[in-house]
C-alpha cells in the first residue's frame, strides 16, 4: 500500500529528529526521515529547520525527497544549495507549508561543509 487511507486513523505519534549533516555530496546524503515500504503509515512533515553551528563561516544546505526509502531512487530537491550564515537558522518548511511523506519515501540532506549544519525535523506519524 503506497498511500494509506488516513480517514480511519488508528494513532498519531509526534516525532522530532536532529541530525548533524556529515555528507557533502550525493549519493551519500544524511538521512533525515525514512518511511519504509509497506509501513502502513503516512508522515506529515510539519517543520524542517537548519541551524549553522559554525561560528565563522556560512554553509550551503540541500534537502531532497527520495523516491524510495533509505535514500534510494531519485532525489528531488525541496531546497538546493541555500546558504545558511554562520550562527543562523533557516526555516525550510513549517506548519503553513507542511507536506506528506508516503510509504517507501525518505528525506535526506547534504551540506557544502561537513559537520557545520544541523537539521531538525518535526513530523506526525499517522497510522492507518
Amino acid at each position: 500500500m503506497a498511500n494509506p487511507n488516513i480517514v480511519a486513523v488508528t494513532a498519531i505519534y509526534g516525532n522530532t529528529s536532529t541530525n548533524l549533516i556529515s555528507s557533502t555530496a550525493d549519493p551519500f546524503a544524511t538521512a533525515i526521515v525514512n518511511n519504509t515500504a509497506s509501513s502502513g503509515k503516512v508522515y506529515k512533515i510539519n517543520s524542517i529547520v537548519v541551524a549553522n553551528v559554525d561560528g565563522t563561516a556560512a554553509a550551503d544546505i540541500t534537502i531532497k525527497i527520495f523516491s524510495q526509502d533509505d535514500l534510494g531512487g531519485t532525489g528531488t530537491a525541496i531546497v538546493s544549495t541555500i546558504s545558511v550564515p554562520a550562527d543562523a537558522s533557516l526555516i525550510v518548511t513549517d506548519k503553513t507549508t507542511s507536506f506528506y511523506l508516503l510509504e517507501d519515501k525518505s528525506i535526506g540532506s547534504t551540506a557544502s561543509v561537513a559537520n557545520d549544519l544541523v537539521v531538525t525535523c518535526s513530523w506526525e506519524e499517522i497510522n492507518a
